[in-house]
């Protein structure tokens, strides 16, 4: 007769399961709660104390970490020598094991959970049993999700089991192992940057195509999600998002959350197009699209407020492929959702992102960082030049320096108070940015109030003349260049106000 070792924590499917292989002559053996389970199901079933000869000790921590149990499933069926073994010592193959693992995830989310529960749920036996069975996958199946049910009965109705079916379920079985361990070394790891990092990503959905057509692409999101984020959305309405999508979605979200005060965020590829704030939402909306009316078409909007009719009216009288929000009021739903394609997404607001470090593929790697969660106030500000900046043009600068640090260096934002006027973004050489801004900003009319802000000094003069010349009259950056004492004594000579953040804001 052929062996089969069930032990799970989720038991969804067990019980048809179970009978599925009774039937095709299947001998269970089983532990704890499984067995239980499986005897209130009227089926035959051995304890697993009967097959080791040794009793469940330590509280159920000690069951199946036994050489009954491994020597059954790792035995090689095709060499005389091991089959001999286990004849001598009287144990009986096992072929089939049906294990899935204590919930240390789902402990870990649980409010208040303490140290002691969460060591309580990290699974020793049942990864051992996983990993032996998967190892020896060419005598053994290995199932560790209840999904799998039907397929292997299927397959063991209609003798198709094949060695491409086994290697998938011990693939399978070494995934979910490895992510189950990456989760538990996390959350026990106190090292920002340890020796080694493990991390672990469940799949969100396969992607229609990448950044291009002809590249394949999938989501994925962390194991253990955050609310805000777009991969944890409520999508209301319109078609699955793609690669594209998801990053410029992202951007807008990281871009929100800097403002507390009503705001609206335009994004075109990964890039603020126009940042605006008013009274209202409705206001911010104004603000933003008037900040750049043209590279809006066809890209993603977030708005920190609850979208309203008035808001959503004008939102749908333009091209757009996503709009964020906390809520949208029924009525601007229904004006939103004539559009079939449009994405209504809604995500909950909040200035206090939780992902504190993020990751970067490069080549053979990644690398790793903090988020750049500095925000600068006035008093990180210092006044470098003669000229003194008056209140409107720091509170101006303050907004400046909340969205320069999300456009793509070298980094220019030309400003007033509430509303960005013109960005330069990824040219690789920071005059060029400025001179792109301004292009931009100065056919505003606000351009008149408007301040400069980059991402990173200023490694000669250049910039500071060219915004001179065209209007600017109050700069804010970093300083550090060994060539500062040139940009202060040119802003001097221009008339332009001159302020040191103190903090650069590189993104690449």
């Amino acid at each position: 007769m052929t062996r089969a070792l069930l032990s799970v924590s989720d038991k969804t499917g067990l019980a048809d399961f179970a009978k599925g292989l009774v039937a095709l002559g299947y001998e269970l053996v089983s532990t704890g709660g499984t067995l239980a389970t499986l005897q209130a199901a009227d089926l035959p079933v051995t304890p697993i104390d009967e097959v080791t000869q040794f009793p469940e000790m330590l509280d159920g921590r000690v069951k199946t970490l036994h050489p009954r149990v491994h020597a059954g499933l790792l035995a090689k069926r095709d060499d005389p020598d091991h089959m001999a073994t286990l004849a001598e010592h009287d144990i009986t193959p096992i072929d089939l094991v049906v294990v899935n693992l204590y919930p240390f995830k789902e402990t870990i989310q649980k409010p208040g959970v303490t140290l002691a529960d969460a060591i309580e749920n990290i699974d020793i036996g049942g990864p051992s049993m996983l990993r032996s069975a998967a190892k020896n996958y060419a005598a053994v199946l290995p199932v560790v999700d209840p999904v799998d049910y039907d397929a292997v009965l299927e397959n063991l109705q209609n003798n198709t089991i094949d060695d491409a079916f086994r290697r998938q379920l011990g693939a399978k079985v070494f995934r979910h192992t490895a992510a189950y361990d990456a989760l538990i070394a996390d959350y026990l790891t106190d090292e920002e940057f340890p020796a080694q990092k493990t991390v672990t990503y469940e799949l969100f959905e396969p992607l229609r195509y990448g950044e291009n057509s002809h590249q394949q692409a999938a989501a994925y999101r962390d194991a253990l999600p955050t609310n805000y984020s777009v991969l944890s959305a409520d999508i209301l309405h319109g078609k699955q998002l793609s690669y594209n999508n998801i990053r410029d979605a992202d951007a807008a979200l990281r871009i929100i959350a800097e403002f507390d005060e009503p705001t609206v965020v335009t994004v075109k590829h990964m890039n603020p197009a126009g940042i605006g704030q008013g009274t209202t939402i409705e206001a911010a909306w104004d603000a933003a699209f008037a900040a750049d009316d043209i590279s809006i078409f066809g890209g993603i909007v977030a708005l920190n407020r609850e979208v309203d009719l008035a808001t959503a009216e004008k939102m749908h009288q333009i091209f757009l492929e996503i709009i964020i929000a906390p809520s949208f009021t029924p009525e601007a739903y229904d004006v939103l959702a004539k559009k079939k394609n449009l994405r209504l997404l809604t995500v909950p607001f909040t200035t206090d992102v939780p992902q504190a470090v993020e990751l970067t593929a490069v080549l053979g790697g990644v690398v790793m960082q903090e988020r750049d969660l500095v925000s600068e106030t006035l008093a990180d500000f210092e006044v470098v030049g003669d000229v003194q900046p008056t209140a409107a043009q720091l509170e101006a600068m303050i907004f400046a320096q909340k969205a320069v640090k999300h456009v793509k260096s070298n980094a220019i934002v030309v400003a007033q108070k509430g509303q960005t006027l013109g960005v330069g973004a990824g040219q690789p050489n920071r005059i060029d940015s400025v001179k792109m801004a301004i292009a931009k900003a100065s056919e505003k009319p606000g351009f008149g109030n408007a301040v400069l802000a980059s991402d990173a000094f200023f490694p000669m003069d250049d910039s500071v003349t060219y915004a001179a010349e065209h209007g600017i009259t109050a700069i804010v950056e970093p300083g550090g260049s060994i060539k500062d004492q040139a940009s202060i004594d040119k802003a001097n000579e221009l008339g332009i106000a001159l302020v040191f953040s103190g903090t650069r804001h590189f993104k690449h």
